[in-house]
């Protein structure tokens, strides 16, 4: 295809717009699809030889419900990485430091590096926000009709942004369909106890990430390219390519740096979203292999266990007189995260208690990966119900008050063992991940590339605008990604492009700006309305045909 023109830059030189509709080699479409089906195949395969390894076998309807449901779980991310990783090969794409072609798959591949080596800490950090209520009972139809629900409404809304080619945030669909599961779920119980609805405390912590990191893509990227002109005085960073002719190498080295930071960020923070739920979707099907971190050695379980007796004593120190039953035990816990409060002697012999028990059947079986089919939902939950009251307990403004230093630690070294034994995620899960959200990068990008490339300032992008811009972005993504918070690559790296332009004393473009405004300020109230109408639909068809 011939190369249109873009309006003129600001010294009236015509600006050529680099070609995005070059076809792809009928090699690339063999070895995508190769790809595309070796990815669900390993996956089947791995599902099979866990849930064999632990003797539990799946009937055949459970079996179909879960490979529907990860397909589904698979598809969010995909679409994730054509909707959002677009945003990373706009400025190499529009300086002409890559073609289209290879740019998408570069990203894709550094998309796929970076879902390999995350901490899992972002994708624990999104499934926090579901009600306790329905991550104890995932395999209960509230749990499918939950997962669902969630998974659909964000696929539905990234798709219908991704139509109109508005930069729209992955993050900000699967946040607010999250948000909207956990709302309708109060709802629907009609219960005033807080483990059936959101977790607000954890919601305000990830809604601040979402609100504050565009801002600091806008400010930071107009801050860093007013530095640059002042440091770096190569007059051809801030001139818009006036060919299709790459950039000087220097320049190109760097913004092909700057994408790939941008793919790698991305994909390190992007991709553990879908893996927290896809964990949601193994434990609810299969919970013998997945609940509990059956990968861990037994020659752990001897300091796992003296671990949860020294932080069953620190408890039991503050519980004074307070005594609980274990059958008493589990509500106490509950009911300390219904009001968000722990700082209590009842609580903390419900703590003492319950750990207690963790400790002897742990003790009783040896290890994680020897706890029988029957007894490991029951130690899951009662792991969980303890983490995250101890965390309750270890956030609170006054536990340095309340324990010592030693104590603090003792109640930490606890909560990691907690942590590694049920907040895991398979190598295989990773791999899976990295391929759908790899593999979706190299498809569908074009409206996001010529929304970023093109409708936000009102002339082409410069090289120090574009590199300016991803250095941002990627900085603020792996700052988040280090904290488990959530962000948007969308919407830190166009408002990066917004700040670049505005640096650079160009204007910006009215209509897109409103347009990328109103996809900010809908998204969570649309995406929450969806999965929240949705979770009601199919929890009502569920009910139907259980009682028919």
């Amino acid at each position: 295809m011939a190369s249109q023109t873009l309006p003129a830059d600001d010294s009236g030189a015509s600006v050529a717009r680099p070609s995005l509709d070059a076809a792809a080699h009928p090699a690339g479409r063999w070895l995508f699809l190769a790809a595309l089906a070796g990815g669900l195949i390993y996956a089947g395969f791995s599902i099979f030889a866990d849930t064999a390894q632990v003797g539990e076998s799946l009937a055949t309807g459970v079996f179909l419900f879960l490979v529907l449901a990860l397909v589904i779980a698979l598809g969010f991310e995909f679409v994730n990485g054509f909707h959002d990783t677009a945003n990373a090969v706009a400025t190499v794409i529009y300086t002409n430091s890559m073609s289209a072609p290879v740019a998408v798959v570069w990203s894709g591949f550094f998309n796929f590096l970076g879902v390999l080596l995350s901490t899992g800490a972002v994708a624990y950090s999104i499934v926090t926000l579901l009600p306790v209520e329905l991550i104890l009972n995932v395999g209960s139809s509230a749990g499918f009709a939950m997962i669902f629900a969630l998974l659909l409404a964000a696929v539905i809304w990234n798709l219908a942004t991704w139509y109109v080619g508005l930069p729209n945030s992955s993050s900000h669909a699967l946040i607010g369909s999250i948000l909207g599961v956990g709302f309708a779920n109060q709802l629907i119980s009609a219960s005033t106890n807080g483990t059936s609805g959101v977790d607000w405390g954890q919601a305000q912590k990830v809604l601040s990430a979402l609100l504050f990191s565009p801002m600091v893509g806008f400010v930071g990227a107009l801050v860093l390219l007013l530095v640059m002109k002042r440091v770096l005085s190569n007059r051809k960073l801030y001139e818009a390519p006036t060919s299709n002719a790459p950039p000087p190498p220097g320049i190109r080295a760097l913004l092909i740096f700057t994408c790939t930071a941008v793919s790698f960020a991305h994909g390190g923070n992007d991709g553990q979203k879908g893996m927290g739920l896809i964990m949601l979707i193994l434990i609810g099907c299969a919970p013998t292999a997945y609940a509990l971190n059956r990968t861990m050695p037994e020659s752990a379980t001897p300091a796992f266990i003296e671990r949860t007796i020294a932080a069953a004593d620190v408890f039991r120190d503050h519980a004074g007189s307070a005594t609980v039953t274990p059958g008493a035990a589990r509500e106490v816990l509950a009911s300390a995260l219904k009001t968000k409060s722990a700082s209590d002697p009842v609580v903390y012999a419900a703590i003492d208690t319950v750990s207690r028990d963790i400790g002897a059947r742990l003790g009783n079986y040896g290890s994680l990966s020897k706890v029988p089919a029957a007894a490991t939902p029951n130690l899951r939950n009662d792991m969980y119900l303890v983490l995250d009251t101890t965390k309750l307990v270890t956030k609170s403004a006054t536990v340095h008050d309340a324990f010592s230093e030693a104590e603090i630690k003792a109640v930490g070294a606890y909560q990691k063992g907690l942590e590694d034994g049920t907040r895991f995620i398979p190598l295989w899960v990773k791999i899976t991940v990295a391929i759908a959200l790899g593999l979706g990068t190299m498809v569908g990008w074009k409206r996001i590339v010529v929304t970023v490339g093109e409708k936000i300032g009102k002339s082409h992008m410069t090289y120090g605008m574009g590199a300016s811009a991803e250095l941002m972005a990627a900085a603020t993504i792996l700052l988040a990604e280090r904290y488990g918070l959530p962000v948007s690559t969308t919407h830190i790296l166009s408002s990066g492009v917004a700040g670049a332009s505005v640096a650079n004393g160009q204007g910006l473009q009215a209509r897109t700006i409103r347009n990328m405004a109103l996809a900010w300020l809908l998204t969570l109230p649309v995406a929450m309305a969806l999965s929240g109408g949705l979770y009601w639909l199919f929890l009502t068809i569920v009910r139907a045909a259980g009682s028919a």
